[in-house]
């Protein structure tokens, strides 16, 4: 059985380490977080409990949890076919991380990033093999959601891209290549665009971000509108990844406004913590900021 090391036990990681174990590969999830952690197994056993239930998966709950361990170091790394980091969108974390890692994996060992703005040759840079490092950009939450971006970065292999391509099948996702290597990929930079200009729109009073949502809903066929897509990730999760497009020189697609970061110094934070552009239920139901749940 090919082993998986997963590292960081976040929302993202959280997702990554629960479809890795359902599609039978034996899982180390890290993180340096006892809390985090904790949180993950919480979140990964009520998911594979739920998804068994309304009949989506083929093993019983216990034999997946089976395939799942947990851990606060990178030793798994040693016996590692599979190495995919998900920590904080933070660049220089990241390039400590993939420097560490290298020195325990084994050679041929891919070791892949899921960052969603940050290229991946920078992050390889630190590594004495770049030619195995690349980028997983899975779509959160990650049992949903069915698209991964599969990065290369400038130095690597064809070998790997290719093989990294068929892994992602494995977990029952679909692969889209990304051959050129620039800050934010493809989907997030689509998004960030219509993400800026929607969000604009909104602090300048124009429109609300319900009807916003409404209108890509109706008039565009999203499923779901830019500020449930911003609610449903986590609101400080976007302030992240826009500080890094807008270091990274990317400042088209960042939005002019601070009103994302004005919400976030008042904890409304997304659907994790019941308020952000939307109010939340306790049961999960989504209402209007300005109306009373």
């Amino acid at each position: 059985m090919e082993q998986v090391l997963v590292v960081g036990a976040g929302f993202m990681g959280a997702g990554i380490a629960q479809v890795c174990a359902q599609s039978g590969y034996q899982v180390h999830l890290s993180d340096v977080s006892k809390e985090a952690i904790e949180n993950a197994q919480k979140a990964i056993e009520w998911s594979v409990k739920k998804l068994f239930q309304k009949g989506s998966l083929k093993d019983p709950p216990a034999d997946i949890l089976k395939r799942l361990s947990c851990e606060a170091d990178l030793k798994s790394a040693e016996s590692a076919d599979w190495i995919i980091e998900a920590v904080l969108e933070k660049e220089d974390l990241k390039r400590n991380l993939f420097r560490e890692l290298e020195q325990i994996a084994p050679k041929k060992t891919p070791i892949a990033t899921n960052t969603s703005s940050i290229p991946i040759t920078r992050i390889a840079t630190v590594t004495k093999n770049p030619e195995r490092v690349l980028g997983l950009h899975f779509f959160g939450p990650v049992p949903f959601m069915n698209l991964v971006e599969v990065v290369k970065g400038e130095k690597t292999s064809v070998n790997i891209f290719e093989k990294s391509v068929a892994f992602i099948r494995t977990l029952g996702k679909t692969p889209v290549r990304v051959h050129r290597d620039i800050p934010g990929f493809v989907m997030n930079r689509i998004f960030s665009a219509a993400f800026r200009e929607a969000l604009d729109l909104v602090a300048d009073g124009i429109v609300s971000a319900e009807d916003v949502d409404i209108g890509m809903r109706l008039g565009y066929n999203w499923h779901i509108g830019p500020f449930e897509i911003a609610d449903n990730a986590g609101l400080d999760t976007f302030a992240l990844v826009s500080r890094s497009m807008k270091a990274l020189g990317e400042e088209m697609l960042v939005s002019k406004s601070d009103l994302v970061e004005s919400m976030i110094q008042e904890g409304r934070l997304g659907r994790k913590v019941g308020k952000g552009f939307y109010r939340y239920t306790p049961d999960g139901k989504r209402i209007p900021w300005d109306e009373k749940g």
